[in-house]
């Protein structure tokens, strides 16, 4: 089912299936159905044309997101890298941003990534 421009799994409760949408997550579902006053156990097939259409009300009015959501959190990020920020510049450099240490976590992130060596055997040839 097309819910919002995401693909939304029939077979799931509507309280799950709403997390698929980008910027709602579990807690925000729950207060959007009660908003819309529909029983959370529905499967997203079961739903009726005016229940999607409480559902689309509850969320376009009070809610950002999908694309436009992205593009605010995009421009949040560009104007702290405008500025120069430090949080600006920790974004530019891909690291942790909030303070997290990087000696042991973010290695991928940073491009360090050690891998364990094996024993050095190489393995058998394909046998013709």
């Amino acid at each position: 089912m097309r819910f919002l421009g995401v693909n939304i799994p029939d077979e799931k409760r509507i309280e799950v299936a709403l997390t698929y949408v980008f910027g709602i997550g579990p807690s925000l579902a729950k207060k959007i159905i009660q908003k819309a006053k529909l029983n959370p156990d529905k499967k997203a097939k079961d739903l009726t044309s005016s229940d999607t259409n409480a559902l689309k009300e509850v969320i376009e009015k009070s809610h950002k997101i999908e694309g436009d959501l992205r593009r605010e959190i995009f421009s949040n990020i560009k104007r702290l890298k405008d500025i120069k920020s430090y949080r600006g510049s920790r974004h530019a450099k891909r690291l942790p941003v909030r303070g997290q240490k990087t000696k042991h976590n973010s290695r991928t992130v940073r491009g360090n990534k050690r891998v364990t060596m094996t024993s050095g055997k190489k393995a058998p040839g394909q046998k013709t």
